[in-house]
């Protein structure tokens, strides 16, 4: 939600204020204490400090991804930008249109990392894209564009005590195949098709049963976009990392809940 709606729920629900540890006669934080406390972890550059924190007390309590590392990626939309093709041509060549730069304040509200992309053949206005892993916030964040690369994999996935990486075809590349191999870790990539040709029957039934592991990434984003309805409402790339990052802390929280509550749980 919006930090305007955020303040609004916490004056109109006694829930929220529990959860706040408030008090009826207490001050409430408003939609300005919010924001300012976000920029605040965006110039402490907090949010890499609190997983670690976070890993931290994971790892002692005996929770570790020992079987595997699971890599996907999500688009998180953005607003719309409102410009010119004159505009969008020089913001795209990572400058600064005339009549912006004459004022500031216009300036200030405008997105210029944020860009249109291809999702299935249908174009999404999309602010960021997101590489994630099953346990774990996303490891970084970066502009999403209409024509890209395969993703990289981060060194430090590849770095984590597991066995193997799993991930779907959009990961298959030589570069990421290396870079598993250096690790001694074994590559559960899904297997790419052959333009024009069929996939063989032995890669096809290798994809099946790696979706049943790969696929339980899936409901990570999934609960992240549609029930927590992140959407990326700051400007920059840094305060977009911010709200992503406190947005999977919470994520996690809630699963490190569920495992705690679980009979068998460490």
């Amino acid at each position: 939600m919006s930090d305007a709606q955020a303040e609004f729920q916490i004056l109109d629900r006694r829930s929220f204020g529990r959860f706040l540890g408030l008090d009826d006669g207490d001050n409430t934080p408003d939609e300005t204490t919010i924001w300012r406390f976000r920029e605040a972890l965006v110039r402490a550059n907090a949010i890499e400090a609190l997983f670690a924190r976070f890993d931290s007390h994971l790892k002692s309590l005996g929770y570790l991804a020992m079987g595997g590392q699971i890599v996907d990626a999500s688009i998180i939309s953005a607003p719309r930008q409102r410009m010119t093709d004159e505009e969008r041509a020089v913001v795209r060549q990572g400058g600064i249109p005339q009549a912006w730069a004459a004022k500031p304040a216009r300036l200030a509200q405008k997105d210029r990392d944020a860009r249109w992309t291809l999702k299935r053949g249908r174009r999404k206005r999309a602010g960021r894209q997101v590489h994630g892993r099953d346990r774990h916030a996303p490891v970084w964040v970066q502009v999403a564009s209409r024509h890209r690369p395969a993703p990289r994999l981060h060194p430090h996935l590849v770095s984590q005590p597991c066995s193997a990486i799993w991930a779907d075809t959009a990961y298959r590349s030589q570069k990421n195949e290396r870079a598993i191999l250096r690790a001694g870790l074994v590559s559960k990539i899904h297997f790419r098709r052959t333009p024009g040709k069929p996939l063989p029957d032995q890669r096809q039934r290798a994809n099946a049963a790696r979706s049943k592991v790969r696929s339980a990434v899936e409901h990570v984003f999934a609960t992240q976009k549609h029930r927590m309805g992140l959407f990326i409402r700051t400007i920059g790339m840094e305060r977009a990392k911010t709200k992503i990052g406190l947005a999977n802390i919470a994520f996690n929280f809630k699963r490190f809940l569920y495992w705690e509550c679980q009979p068998n749980s460490a």
